[in-house]
């Protein structure tokens, strides 16, 4: 008998990962009836058209591939809503935990597109097949021989936080996604986030959850602000794009006007709400670029800035640039072990030139190494996992910057301030 289930995606400092299962049983189940070691999970990643496809070993292993299909374990199971909240009682739906993270490769939600120069990522589809391998109850209600192999529907609340607009740019329209705060007592600020080479391209929610961006609308962080807006544009192929099509070496973009554009566009269009001295503008990556492309272009838009292990080749930056961007907040964040981006020939000397020409607000924090800290996610051995040193972001979006360049805490009016909390206390002209 084939039955339906339901996905639950949710998005991590590791990216958007399958991590639950709903099944729809033929009746009501119990806690006591829900044994996760009766269930057995098997799923094949495919395109949305239902082909199958492989994916790569990792970040920088992009030409080794690995199984996209395998099983995984079903480590809890319980009655449920819909959407996979426990249940008190009995429930016609039961929910299936399942391991997730980088380790477990068949949990992905989104891959990289091989066939892309730039390896843009998009939402792909796990096909699962759950097996129920041994009874459920006795007598007249037993439930044996089920098989659940048809997702009727796929959950995914942190990005359904977002809705989806495009800039009317006469030349090079730019997609993007934006979060408005809960409440608009007040004019808000804008940050504005920009993504990295592999969340460019077409699949415009990849933009909200290929890394957490998800993350500058929680609870948590919108208070740090007293609510916030959150702008992340989306670039046809990536911001290094000097129009060659290509990774460019000449620090410019050719999306520089057309995301001026947008920004002014959407200040603009919501002028009663958002703070147009509380503009604050970030990106890791391809989008640390551009952050900086456009404080050397136009730096009289922001109060701030926050590049992420940024790809601007310092000697693309003028001595007229730095006099500017001195002018403006800035905290860089880099990871020293980063085989991506050195920072040795971006970020720090970058840096170094704003401190000697008397930037006054400016620092950088600088981690040896990227792993986690919040008992997220564990090595094979249970120690907590180290990321690719390129990934930096995830400390920006946890909050957990706080040293500057010379290893101190960074200070406001004398007391230690995270990244978070020293940007939203930023205003244009103060």
């Amino acid at each position: 008998m084939s039955s339906q289930y339901y996905q639950i995606i949710d998005v991590t400092d590791a990216g958007p990962y399958v991590t639950r299962l709903v099944l729809c049983m033929p009746r009501p189940v119990s806690a006591l009836e829900a044994c996760p070691d009766r269930f057995s999970g098997y799923v094949e990643m495919k395109d949305r058209d239902g082909t199958g496809i492989e994916v790569p070993k990792s970040f920088l292993e992009k030409d080794q591939l690995v199984p996209s299909r395998g099983y995984r374990p079903v480590t809890a199971a319980y009655p449920s809503s819909l959407n996979g909240e426990r249940a008190e009682g009995e429930s016609r739906y039961l929910t299936l935990e399942m391991p997730y993270g980088p380790l477990w490769k068949c949990s992905g939600a989104i891959t990289p597109d091989r066939k892309n120069i730039n390896g843009h990522g998009r939402y792909t589809f796990g096909d699962y097949r759950i097996t129920l391998t041994a009874p459920v109850g006795e007598g007249g209600t037993e439930l044996d021989g089920l098989v659940f192999d048809h997702c009727a529907g796929v959950f995914n609340p942190k990005i359904e936080r977002f809705q989806p607009g495009i800039s009317s740019h006469p030349d090079l329209p730019i997609r993007y996604s934006y979060f408005v705060p809960r409440r608009l007592d007040a004019p808000k600020p804008l940050i504005v986030f920009l993504h990295g080479a592999g969340e460019g391209g077409q699949d415009l929610p990849v933009v909200c959850s290929g890394v957490k961006g998800t993350e500058l609308t929680e609870d948590w962080m919108q208070d740090i602000f007293g609510g916030a807006f959150v702008l992340l544009p989306q670039c046809d192929t990536m911001w290094m794009d000097d129009g060659s099509g290509q990774y460019g070496n000449s620090g410019i973009s050719m999306y520089t006007e057309a995301l001026r554009y947008l920004i002014e566009e959407f200040v603009n269009r919501f002028r009663c709400a958002i703070d147009p001295d509380r503009v604050y503008l970030g990106g890791y990556s391809n989008g640390g670029f551009m952050t900086l492309r456009m404080l050397m272009t136009c730096p009289e838009l922001f109060a701030a800035a926050f590049p992420v292990c940024e790809a601007m080749p310092d000697d693309r930056i003028t001595e007229a640039e730095i006099r500017r961007m001195k002018e403006i907040p800035i905290w860089f964040v880099h990871a020293g072990n980063d085989p991506v981006v050195r920072p040795e020939r971006t970020a720090i000397p970058t840096y170094r030139r704003l401190m000697a020409a008397g930037a006054r607000d400016c620092h950088f924090t600088l981690w040896d190494k990227i792993e986690d800290l919040h008992g997220t996610f564990t090595d094979a051995d249970g120690k907590p996992y180290e990321y690719m040193g390129h990934f930096s972001w995830i400390h920006v979006l946890n909050d957990d910057c706080r040293l500057d360049f010379d290893g101190q805490p960074v200070l406001r009016n004398g007391a230690p301030v995270s990244l978070m909390h020293w940007l939203s206390a930023q205003k244009r002209g103060h």
